[in-house]
């Protein structure tokens, strides 16, 4: 086998008998997180797009990503005390755990990606440990100095047409945040159709292990240790600052026209 066939052998194996439970999904009219009576060519073509796509680090150790703005950069939406136990203990303690976790094993020199999937519904520890630190450097990267507001252009233009308007999507995606319950994540994503729809996960959960080919362009992380320093109980206050001040709509828009290229190759 060649590494393309690898990859989308790997795809079929892991993703083909995944169960729906733990994710909820707004709006959709095909969700790729719901469970499809059965996989194309071209679904298992885009996962293995999806895993190049999506890689941040390809190394036997793992790194604590930098952060692409300085700690003082979210103030006062997020401080720096929160950045510094966040980013630099909860953060850090991921990946520190998850280099722990596959010295000595065959996860060992795997992509970050490769890991998150193959430990899926198999290796608990690795799995979290692993997802949680893709789930935090996407979330550090879905905000942004000086950011928040409405995205421009295509972006814009497919969130209209999948919710109504923007003033729908705002209501969705702020009610998604809201109404989790206990810990998870809160992503826009694009389905294999290019549709964009809201998901909801639980705990390290992410769009890399829906049932179907899911890109994912941005998050807001809902566990409490995001906000509690900040905001106390105060969820939905924080859910509403992040989308109001925070959100980075240009990478948003730079992972949507990534997929859609892919998606036009597939």
């Amino acid at each position: 086998l060649n590494q393309n066939a690898e990859n989308i052998a790997m795809a079929f194996s892991v993703f083909a008998a995944a169960p729906a439970s733990g994710f909820s999904t707004i709006k959709p009219s095909t969700s790729c997180s719901r469970l499809g009576s059965s996989f194309s060519g071209r679904s298992l073509q885009l996962r293995a797009q999806q895993s190049r796509k999506y890689s941040f680090h390809v190394d036997a150790k793992f790194d604590l990503p930098p952060l692409p703005y300085a700690p003082t950069d979210l103030e006062p939406y997020i401080s720096e005390r929160t950045i510094e136990f966040h980013y630099g203990k909860h953060h850090r303690a991921y990946v520190e755990n998850l280099n722990k976790l596959i010295a000595g094993t065959d996860f060992e020199g795997k992509s970050l990606e490769e890991i998150i999937k193959a430990s899926h519904h198999k290796s608990p520890a690795v799995f979290n440990n692993a997802a949680q630190v893709w789930n935090h450097t996407f979330f550090w990267n879905s905000l942004k100095k000086n950011g928040g507001g409405e995205p421009k252009g295509k972006l814009r233009q497919k969130l209209e047409e999948a919710f109504g308007s923007m003033e729908l999507f705002e209501e969705d995606i702020l009610a998604a945040g809201k109404t989790l319950f206990g810990s998870g994540w809160v992503w826009l994503v694009a389905n294999e159709d290019g549709d964009l729809e809201i998901e909801k996960t639980s705990n390290a959960e992410n769009p890399l292990v829906f049932p179907r080919p899911c890109f994912p362009l941005l998050t807001i992380d809902v566990w409490e240790h995001a906000y509690y320093l900040d905001y106390q109980n105060r969820k939905p206050a924080f859910v509403d600052m992040v989308y109001d001040n925070l959100l980075n709509w240009e990478f948003a828009a730079a992972n949507y026209e990534k997929a859609t290229a892919l998606l036009k190759t597939a």
